[in-house]
This record gives C-alpha cells, structure tokens and sequence, in this order.
C-alpha cells in the first residue's frame, strides 16, 4: 500500500502506455499495486485500499472488472511491445506453453468444469465408496504462454478457457487448449525470421500447434504420445512405444548435464546458491533416431530417461520427445526441452506471490480481467528489471542481483522504491505548514468513511 500515488511513478508511467482511460488506469494503478503488496490473501479489499489517500469501494472496483467495454481492446499487447523493444540481443526466443487450473466451490460461479476423472478409475472388487457425499471443487482453465527472450526477459501471454456451456450462452466460438496455444504462437508479436522453439506437454503433441509453427517457421518439441505409430503399411506400423521392448539393446548415450552452464544457461534465472562446480549434474540416458511418424511427417525422436539400468522400459519410465528440428543434437533437445520448467515456476509465482488463484468472482468477465492484470504485474516487473539492467551505473553485482531475481524479489526491490519515494514526498510536505495540513488530509482520508471519527 502506498500513502499517494506519486508514489508509484514509474508504475503510473508504464499502465499509461496502455492508452485506456483515467479512470482505468486508475483501476489498474490499484490491482497492480495490490498484486505487489498484498498482506495475506489477495482480493478486492486489499486492491481498494492499495492508494491509501485515494481508496474506492471494494465493490466499486468488483464492478469495474466486470464490465467488459474497457477490456475491448488488449491492452497488455502494447506493454508486451515496451517490454519487446527493451531486449538488445540477438539470438533464440523460447515460446513456452502450459495451462494452469484455478479451484473454485462456488456452484455459480460461471465458465467453471471438474476436473475429477471418476467415472474412468476402474474400481477393485474389494473396494467400497463412502456413503456420505463430496462436493467436488470445480475450476477453471487458463492456457498460458511464457516467451523468453535471448537476454531472458519473460513476457507471459495468457487465454482463458471457455465450457462448451459457457460458449453457448455467450456466443462465443469454442477452441481447446491446444488450439489457444496455436492462436498464440500465430500471433506472437515477433518479426518474421526470428528463431524461435515452441516446447510444450503432451497436451500440445497436436496437428493445429504444429501447423501454427509450420506457417510461422518456428522449431517446436513436444513429448510424442506412445500410441502414435511410425508410417508404414496400414496394419503393419509399429508404436513408438514398441522402441522400449528392445532397450537394453539399444545404444543409448550418456548425457550430463547442469542447470548453471551449457549452451540455454541464460534462460533460466537461478540462486547463486545453485550455480558452480560443486552441483551435481543431472544425468540422461538417451537413444536418438529420424524416421516418418504417421500424421507428422519426417521427425526426430529422442528416448530419455534418468534411470539407469533399465531392463524393461516403460512410458512411464522413458519420456519420448519429437522435434520437427532434424538438425538439432540430442544433448540440444533435451536441454531445449528442460527449460519447459520454466513456466510451472512462473504458475508458481503467480500463485504465491502475486495470489492469482484467490479470487471469488461469479462473473467470468471480471475473472478475465483479474488474469489481465496479473500479467499487466509481471510484464511491470521484467521492465522495472530490463530498465535496471541498461543502467550503465550498476556495479557487476547488482547487475547480477536483478539478473536472478523472481517475482518475489522484484515485488520486494518495487516495495522499497515506493517506500524511499514516500519518504521523500513526507520529509518535502512537512517544511511548511501548509504541507502538514495537506498530509493531515491526506492521512484522513486514507480511513474509510465507515471507519472515521466523527468530528
């Protein structure tokens, strides 16, 4: 929370690149602020309040992310250019894409599924379900995008998931997860030439992702499903899960390797606690061949697994990635493949840093505003650190400490900026009188009008 906005200039200056109205940036100043500095759960009530001398209703700002005119136009699109215009290297883009799930128990609350897969649990003979009933959580679906630039900076894009019920009511056109995440490998704001791999789950081991990369020249790898089949005669195509019955005979390589050092170090954002000669490497064992996968074309496939000594492999022991990247080495693609990690650890941060997940909203639209905004949060964030970064005044070391920092160290370092700005602002108003009457207003009006003294 913060006494006055000028508090938070730079922040001001950065939602004010978004073209929206006074008003709204005003909204956004509020939510953004809220996402950086919540004290326990994060909600409206603590967005509210986060400009203490100018607080709104809690239900004044519920109201404003439901209403759907100012979310028209996307708004982030233009930060995600300031932030784009802020890399000074050339080099590899890594676009990484997943899709995270929010609980919800409210029953009307809109646009939610379940995710229980009860129905397809076979039951043993012995076992017995309780009488008594569960309500099972629903939730919802958010397919997000996490591209890396060759300097590291990550820029998220983001696209909620809508029911078949929900697309009924709205009118709206129905697309799964892999076909958001081909819109948004489509659309990726990058110019045409740019080098760039798509790595996703098995999820995104689909014909419309891997035609979007075809049509934008993108390198992608993806865990190949075991059921798919080599191309051959109808009939006679072998899995590519029947590679694993004869892997002990198999000549398999031995690969090692460190999160700290390679070729995609930079990709990744690391404690200096896990970097240097004394962490132990992580060591693979991997087959690699090209063949004609049925429904792909000519690929690569790499069989890796961490265990030693397999006598008989599993799916579920041996991942088995694809890549429409014939040329790449077999250490490449597994290292390319490691960096998806990436983006479970930007779930994370959503989740426990900034408070994504704890909302409580009936309407969708103010659920897809409330995911906007934490985007707008972190695309905030990487350019307070980009900017910090260009600073030809920071020593080697602080260079390196803003190089490291996660979200939760960028919202700490925005903390105290806001808070030294604060104590300039008070140590300049308390000079003259006048000053001091104005921060007694400022102060009095920081206390909601429910909670104020009479006078």
């Amino acid at each position: 929370m913060v006494i006055v906005s000028e508090s938070a200039a730079a922040l001001k200056g950065f939602i004010a690149r978004t073209g929206l109205s006074e008003v709204a940036r005003g909204m956004m100043l509020r939510m953004v602020l809220a996402f950086i500095g919540h004290r326990g759960r994060m909600s409206c009530s603590q967005a509210s309040v986060s400009v203490a001398c100018d607080n709104v209703h809690r239900g004044e700002l519920t109201r404003f992310l439901a209403r759907p005119r100012w979310q028209k136009a996307d708004f982030n699109a233009r930060l995600r250019a300031a932030l784009l215009a802020k890399e000074s290297r050339r080099g590899e883009f890594i676009f990484l894409i997943d899709a995270t799930l929010v609980s919800q128990a409210g029953k009307k609350t809109q646009n939610t599924f379940s995710a229980n897969n009860r129905q397809r649990i076979r039951r043993k003979k012995s076992a017995r379900y309780n009488k008594k009933k569960i309500v099972y959580k629903k939730c919802h679906s958010f397919t997000f995008g996490l591209l890396i630039t060759p300097s590291g900076l990550r820029i998220p894009f983001q696209i909620p998931h809508y029911t078949q019920e929900y697309c009924a009511e709205h009118e709206l056109a129905h697309r799964t997860t892999a076909q958001a995440a081909a819109e948004m490998i489509r659309t990726l704001p990058l110019p045409a030439g740019a080098k760039v791999t798509v790595i996703g789950d098995t999820a995104y081991d689909a014909e419309v992702v891997q035609q979007a990369c075809a049509e934008r020249g993108y390198t992608w790898i993806m865990p190949a499903n075991p059921e798919r089949v080599y191309q051959g005669v109808r009939g006679q195509r072998p899995k590519l899960r029947s590679r694993l019955k004869d892997w002990t005979s198999l000549p398999l390589t031995t690969i090692r390797l460190r999160a700290s050092t390679g070729q995609y170090a930079a990709y990744r954002r690391l404690s200096k606690w896990r970097v240097g000669p004394k962490q132990k490497p992580r060591v693979y064992y991997a087959y690699q061949e090209k063949l004609e996968v049925r429904s792909v074309g000519r690929v690569q496939l790499v069989f890796s697994t961490m265990k030693p000594n397999l006598s008989a492999a599993t799916p579920d022991d041996v991942k088995i990635l694809m890549t429409n990247a014939a040329q790449l080495s077999l250490r490449s693609v597994i290292e390319l493949y490691s960096l998806r990690w990436q983006i479970e650890l930007l779930f994370k941060e959503l989740k426990s840093t900034l408070g994504f997940g704890q909302y409580r909203f009936q309407s969708f639209a103010a659920v897809r505003a409330w995911a906007e905004l934490a985007v707008t949060t972190v695309l905030f964030l990487e350019y307070q650190r980009a900017q910090r970064l260009q600073d030809q005044r920071l020593s080697e070391e602080r260079r390196a400490w803003w190089a490291a920092q996660r979200l939760h160290g960028l919202c700490a370092a925005y903390r105290q900026e806001c808070e030294g700005r604060e104590l300039e602002y008070l140590s300049e108003r308390i000079k003259t009188p006048g000053g001091i009457a104005k921060l007694q207003r400022l102060l009095a009006a920081a206390t909601p009008p429910e909670f104020r003294i009479a006078s």
